[in-house]
């Protein structure tokens, strides 16, 4: 009986809103002629016979009651058919569901799923890991001190990313990206080695050298200049932080340098300052010389530039040594632009610095060098010819090149490896005296400050023991020396024969020198040198009579230079030139030799 009367009661609503909805399209309209304003007429107008209304005349109540109505009658069929019900509930469900599978099926990472700044969110497995791939060759990483940065790229830093294993964790999130995002951490491995050979090549450039204290010019007082604390590479430390922050290195596309600090041998200028002025108040020269040319250099520069080369060390005053081998680094520049295998050696060069800055010197004097270089083989060259036509023994030649047969044909422009010429010249060059020996004309000449001032006839080696050409230098004194060949050897041993006034200047092979000297007692008891000079003589040496004999050996100190020159070996100097070009004289014979 209840639902009998929950069905009427529901279909009498259902009636009585069918009689509203009558109702409303009836409406109610005054007859003017009626005397009784109260009595009415119904006049019925169709519902479609109404003129449109316009947007602001538009009766919302109306609507409110349409909207009712309908809301009304869909809750009503809605409870009429259940099964609607459960059906637009379980649509929700069915589209998700279709969503998730998508994806799944689709092999595709979830929305919203980020790695590295990137959004994979939609993209296939094989997409995400190439798109990550491509990102990662174009990362570069910012190495920094704190002050200063720089580039490398990943694999410098031996970081590599493994992209599939990375898009496995990330189609892992599943839906957590939805809605503010999930930021998956890429997967990496690291090759020390790497790391550890970019960050070794990166000292250098990283390193700041500890500041000892210095000075500066304020106008015209000159100030001290507190040291400062160097900075230094720590690659250990360095490496143990990225290894530890991989991923962190990667996100921020940084890494912070670790770096240790050296303090400086001093700190205060103070005492120091009056020291420092007295050497910087006045010009300061840098004289540089060529020996093998005879060329003398001049370099000066401003108090400020003397001033910078100055520091404060350990033991009082000294030479900022980075600061002033920039300065000879760019002399050996201008010195190479006109021959490319002369140089100002830095640590000779430094040295000579700290000695002047020591004693308040005004000057140094500098040797200019010359590199090993290579030689192409011309026609009819032989060993022994080439090391005359560069002035080196022969011996040294085959030092320089130990794997070469001399014995066996050279070819033109076969590359000849000719040592520094600086061998010959084992001592401090001394810069204003020079000894020229002109093989041709059998001759020697002296000259000091570039002047000749005495010359005289001498005798060289036989063709069969001929004097090098070169340039050379006074390596030692002796009142007496001895000597010999092999020439001289018989079943009764080797005789010998005693020189006067010896100097030596180059060693023909280890142990056997050849130099100047005056009369050669011969082991026969006679006597060579006096009154018989003028010919190639000797076994290599150049033989002047005693006179004047003694009187260069009391001239040339060690370190003197000596020019050979002869028609294979040209005169390098001026003053060699100079007697070069003073015409030949002509020998018929050979004087007797020793």
């Amino acid at each position: 009986m209840e639902i009998y009367g929950q069905e009427k009661r529901a279909t009498r609503k259902a009636r009585e809103r069918q009689n509203a909805r009558q109702r409303k399209q009836m409406v109610v309209r005054r007859d003017p002629h009626d005397a009784d304003p109260a009595v009415t007429q119904p006049v019925e107008r169709p519902v479609m016979s109404r003129a449109p209304r316009e947007a602001d005349k538009f009766d919302l109540e109306v609507l409110k009651g349409h909207a009712l109505v309908l809301a009304r009658d869909a809750a009503w069929f809605l409870r009429q058919n259940p099964l609607i019900v459960v059906g637009l509930a379980l649509l929700p469900v069915l589209v998700f569901g279709l969503y998730v599978g998508a994806f799944v099926v689709g092999d595709r990472v979830f929305p919203n799923v980020w790695v590295l700044g990137r959004d994979l969110g939609g993209l296939s497995a094989d997409d995400a890991a190439g798109e990550l791939a491509r990102q990662w060759a174009e990362t570069r990483i910012e190495l920094t001190d704190g002050s200063r940065a720089w580039t490398v790229s990943p694999g410098e830093l031996g970081m590599t990313l493994d992209a599939a294993a990375t898009v496995a964790a990330a189609k892992n999130v599943g839906l957590a990206g939805v809605p503010f995002g999930y930021d998956v951490a890429p997967s990496f491995s690291l090759d020390f080695l790497a790391a550890q050979n970019t960050l070794l090549d990166l000292t250098e450039a990283t390193k700041i050298l500890p500041y000892n204290a210095s000075f500066r010019w304020a106008g015209e007082q000159l100030t001290g200049v507190t040291g400062t604390d160097g900075r230094f590479l720590d690659i250990a430390a360095t490496l143990s932080a990225l290894e530890s922050n991989l991923v962190l290195t990667a996100r921020s596309e940084a890494l912070a340098l670790a770096m240790t600090t050296m303090p400086p041998d001093t700190r205060d200028p103070a005492p120091y300052v009056a020291q420092a002025q007295a050497f910087v108040s006045k010009p300061f020269v840098i004289r540089g010389y060529d020996p093998f040319n005879d060329e003398h250099f001049a370099w000066t520069t401003d108090r400020n530039t003397l001033t910078s080369w100055l520091e404060v060390g350990t033991d009082g005053l000294t030479l900022r040594q980075d600061v002033y081998a920039d300065f000879v680094a760019a002399q050996t520049v201008s010195l190479q632009s006109v021959e490319g295998t002369r140089y100002v050696e830095p640590i000779d060069s430094i040295d000579k610095m700290q000695e002047a800055i020591r004693v308040n010197s005004d000057d140094i004097t500098v040797r200019v060098r010359r590199r090993a270089f290579q030689y192409a083989v011309e026609p009819g060259d032989s060993g022994y010819r080439i090391a005359r036509k560069n002035g080196v023994p022969f011996y040294q030649l085959e030092l320089a090149n130990p794997n070469r047969d001399w014995n066996v044909n050279l070819s033109v422009d076969e590359l000849v490896n000719i040592p520094s010429l600086d061998i010959m010249l084992p001592v401090d060059p001394v810069p204003n005296k020079r000894i020229v020996v002109n093989l041709r004309t059998q001759t020697l000449a002296i000259f000091e400050n570039g002047a000749m001032i005495r010359t005289w006839v001498i005798s060289s080696g036989m063709d069969r023991a001929p004097t090098s050409p070169g340039i050379f230098q006074i390596l030692s004194h002796d009142e007496k020396a001895s000597g010999g060949s092999f020439e001289m050897c018989s079943d009764m041993g080797c005789a010998q024969w005693e020189m006067d006034w010896f100097m030596g200047i180059y060693e023909v092979v280890p142990g056997l020198v050849n130099g100047f000297h005056g009369n050669v007692l011969l082991a026969n008891g006679s006597l060579l040198g006096d009154g018989n000079v003028g010919y190639p003589a000797t076994y290599g040496c150049v033989m002047s009579e005693n006179e004047p004999a003694l009187w260069l050996y009391e001239w040339a100190q060690v370190g003197t230079m000596v020019e050979i020159v002869a028609g294979d070996y040209l005169p390098r100097s001026a003053v060699a030139a100079q007697i070069w070009n003073d015409g030949a004289r002509t020998f018929v014979g050979e004087a007797g030799a020793f």
